[in-house]
C-alpha cells in the first residue's frame, strides 16, 4: 500500500470538495448506471488478472475497482478523498486530491487500464486529464472513459432537481456534456491514435463511451 499526502484543491470557484458518495448512499438511479457502467467495462476488459489498474475519479468507496482487487496487480486509485480500508489495502497506491495534478506523481507508461467513469464532466479543462491518461497508459493497454451526452443532460438534471432521485450536487458540479461528435476529437487531441479509438452513445443515448488503447510505441 502506497498512500499519497492530500494535495491541495485549487480554489476556482465548482472546484470538488469531495468525492462521489463519501457523505451519502447511492440512490437506485446511481446503482443503476454504475451497473450499467460496469458491464461496458467488463465488455472490453474481461479479464484483470494480473494487470494494473488505474481508476481516476472513482469515488470514494471505488465501487468498481473494489470488484476487480483480488485480480488485479494493483490498483491505483485516484480522487479527492478515499475510504479508510481503500487506502489501507495493501494493492492500493491510494492518490487523493484534484485531477490531473494528482496524478503527476506516477511513472509513465505504467498502467495497463485506465478507468474514468463520468469523471471528466466535472473538470473544468478535461484536456489535461486525458493527456496524463495517455502518458500513464503502457502500450497495448486501454483507456475507458464514459460521460454523459447532452440528451442525459435532461435526464440527469429531471432525475435529480425535480424528483430528487440524484444528488443534487453531484449535477451542479458538472461542467460539460458530451456526443460523439464533441469526445472523439478531444480524445485524438489527448495523443491517442484515431485507427485505436472507439467512440460510441451507451446508457440508452444518455452516455458517451471511448475505448481508446495506447497504440505500441
Amino acid at each position: 500500500m502506497t498512500s499519497i499526502p492530500n494535495i491541495v484543491e485549487p480554489t476556482r470557484e465548482g472546484t470538488r470538495a469531495k468525492s462521489f458518495g463519501q457523505d451519502y448512499n447511492p440512490t437506485l438511479v446511481d446503482r443503476f448506471g454504475v451497473w450499467l457502467s460496469s458491464r461496458q467495462i467488463r465488455r472490453h476488459v474481461p479479464d484483470f488478472q494480473g494487470k494494473h489498474i488505474g481508476d481516476f475519479g472513482c469515488g470514494y468507496h471505488a465501487a468498481m475497482a473494489r470488484t476487480v482487487l483480488a485480480d488485479c496487480s494493483s490498483v491505483t486509485l485516484a480522487d479527492v478523498s478515499l475510504a479508510p480500508d481503500l487506502i489501507a489495502h495493501p494493492k492500493v497506491k491510494a492518490l487523493q486530491g484534484p485531477l490531473p495534478e494528482v496524478l503527476s506523481v506516477l511513472s509513465s507508461s505504467s498502467l495497463d487500464v485506465i478507468l474514468c467513469i463520468s469523471v471528466l464532466e466535472h473538470l473544468w479543462e478535461p484536456l489535461p486529464a486525458l493527456q496524463e491518461f495517455h502518458r500513464l497508459l503502457a502500450p497495448g493497454g486501454v483507456c475507458l472513459l464514459n460521460v454523459p451526452s447532452w440528451r442525459g443532460k435532461w435526464f440527469l438534471e429531471t432525475s435529480a432537481f425535480r424528483l430528487g432521485l440524484s444528488p443534487a450536487d453531484e449535477m451542479n458540479d458538472h461542467k460539460n456534456y458530451y456526443d460523439v461528435k464533441d469526445f472523439w476529437p478531444l480524445v485524438v487531441r489527448a495523443g491517442f491514435t484515431p485507427s485505436a479509438i472507439t467512440c460510441f452513445s451507451h446508457k440508452f443515448g444518455l452516455n458517451t463511451f471511448a475505448v481508446c488503447r495506447r497504440t505500441h510505441d
